[in-house]
């Protein structure tokens, strides 16, 4: 069987509508070499976070209608990460597939478990103090993580455990969920190219 190390593991996604353009650069097999240019800062510091701590090379570029509001931009910068990541992933066929991480920052300390299962779904379980996190509406952290796991098609859980900070919190998250898809996505060589799973296929 094919080795799937072999294979490039990369995306590009360009999603394009009338309320936003982004385009999206993924190479899984990176050292984490990240940037995100959204319009929105707080925004731009999450992705940089997956990025960074999933060793993922990760180029994000975004433009919307943020005189409307940051609602389109966000999901749709999810919706495209996750594109990249689904098509990156290819057959899924010798990746680990599940993983966790527990990621702690100051007073802060989050938990995100991930299936890489073909599945979509997502848990976030998360108060927040403030409205907003710099310029990003606090609730749309969780639309951010769920418009990513619908189109990566996998299975998100996130809980943040402690802190009260809400910076803190928000980038604990992504830390970690950067870490359990760094571990998650890696090819285990003893798969030999086969699926994680007893049905023989992932998705």
């Amino acid at each position: 069987m094919d080795n799937p190390a072999a294979a490039t593991r990369q995306a590009t996604v360009v999603r394009e509508t009338k309320e936003t353009r982004v385009e999206v650069s993924l190479d899984l097999d990176g050292s984490g070499q990240a940037s995100a240019k959204t319009g929105i800062g707080f925004l731009d510091h999450l992705v940089e976070q997956i990025g960074k701590h999933g060793l993922f090379d990760l180029r994000v570029t975004a433009t919307g209608d943020l005189h409307v509001d940051e609602h389109h931009t966000v999901e749709d910068v999810g919706l495209a990460l996750g594109q990249a990541f689904d098509r990156a992933l290819g057959e899924r066929r010798g990746i680990v597939r599940m993983a966790d991480a527990l990621v702690p920052l100051d007073e802060a300390l989050a938990s995100v478990a991930v299936d890489v299962s073909g599945r979509p779904y997502c848990v976030l379980d998360v108060t927040w103090t403030l409205d907003r996190i710099g310029e990003l509406p606090a609730s749309l952290v969780e639309h951010l993580l769920c418009s990513f796991a619908t189109e990566a098609r996998l299975t998100l859980h996130a809980r943040v455990l402690a802190g009260e900070n809400d910076h803190h919190r928000a980038e604990a998250v992504c830390k970690a969920l950067g870490r359990a898809l760094a571990a998650a996505t890696r090819i285990e060589p003893r798969l030999r190219g086969g699926a994680a799973s007893t049905k023989g296929t992932i998705g």
